[in-house]
């Protein structure tokens, strides 16, 4: 689908007032403050490769093996807190679905449990947290869903299961998902641009350091010297320390650009044509428009993973975030999280 264009089963985006544009979006879904009413989660440290785990917050309903359980992956130096992951669990759990929110290696607090860096491929560890789930809590139905690099992350997974998924895997989302990497790692580097890029490598300085401090012998701090971009990062930490040969060995096995025409489960992609940083090529336009279990929406504006549009309703005495603005339930206004659960119904 071009600009723009919309499919049947999802609304139209609507900016906000005052907020419209891609760069006004995408700072104002990481700024403006949202409040939340969840219960405490069940945590869970899950094993996704010898030695290594990772940290889930699982939240069930009363009948957890019938209701859709609903896996959610955060974006680059995100974690199972961030403002877009608190508000689609929010709005999944009074939709009556199980939610697990996913920290991936390293994040949400788990530095110090392995001597190892996450990356964008990580699809094997999101396949374990399901079969932990499946075995463990007699899970009957299963969806994926993910933010930017966690958007690439559970399509890469869809594609790779195709038609030999668990029987549970009934559905994949991914919003504003990263799933060209080289290119959006050089849209990134664009002047425009450099206050996201910026922002990352000083959060994945941060972490890098956090690591060498914890693991000595594993990691040397003086390979991030000279970095001036995420692509040189990439190359001297990701790739390295991951097992790539190189930067672009790294973002070409990593994408699930590779892999998209062989998801087999339906699909709904969400992106904004003024994401200020994340690129689709034609090529994976085309590989997305032929395989008929995907819906793409590109609607012309909403930024990177914000989507803010106008709130409808009260929400005194609504269940929180539920609703489509035109049945009388409250609606927040953030668009992509009530399209995302409201594709997940289905299933």
């Amino acid at each position: 689908m071009g600009t723009s264009q919309t499919h049947e089963q999802t609304r139209p985006f609507t900016p906000r007032r005052w907020l419209r544009g891609g760069h006004v979006q995408t700072v104002a879904g990481f700024l403006i403050p949202r409040r939340f009413h969840l219960s405490a989660p069940d945590e869970r440290l899950i094993e996704v490769a010898p030695g290594i785990q990772v940290l889930c917050h699982c939240h069930w309903q009363a009948d957890r093996a019938h209701a859709l359980t609903v896996i959610v992956v955060h974006g680059l130096e995100g974690s199972s807190d961030s403002q877009y992951m608190l508000g689609v669990t929010e709005k999944a759990l009074a939709s009556g679905m199980n939610v697990i929110r996913y920290n991936q290696r390293n994040c949400g607090g788990t530095d110090a449990l392995a001597p190892v860096l996450y990356h964008s491929g990580l699809s094997n560890d999101v396949a374990a947290v399901a079969r932990e789930v499946i075995a463990r809590d007699g899970v009957s139905r299963l969806a994926l869903v993910g933010f930017s690099m966690g958007g690439n992350i559970v399509l890469k997974l869809a594609g790779e299961w195709g038609s030999q998924a668990p029987p549970q895997f009934r559905a994949v989302a991914a919003c504003c998902p990263a799933i060209d990497l080289a290119t959006s790692a050089d849209a990134l580097h664009e002047p425009a641009n450099r206050i996201y890029e910026n922002y990352f490598l000083w959060a994945l300085r941060r972490r890098m350091l956090q690591k060498a401090r914890l693991f000595p012998d594993h990691f040397d701090v003086s390979r991030l010297r000279g970095i001036r971009s995420l692509r040189e990062f990439d190359d001297k930490v990701t790739a390295y320390y991951c097992g790539f040969t190189s930067v672009d060995d790294y973002y070409d096995r990593a994408s699930a650009a590779h892999v998209v025409e062989r998801i087999a489960v339906p699909a709904l992609l969400l992106h904004a044509a003024n994401d200020p940083f994340i690129r689709i090529t034609a090529e994976t336009r085309r590989k997305i428009s032929s395989n008929p279990n995907i819906i793409f929406v590109e609607t012309e504006d909403g930024g990177h993973c914000a989507f803010i549009g106008t709130p409808v309703g009260s929400p005194v005495g609504s269940p929180a975030g539920v609703g489509n603005g035109g049945d009388g339930r409250y609606d927040d206004g953030y668009w992509a999280e009530h399209e995302i659960v409201n594709f997940l119904r289905r299933f």
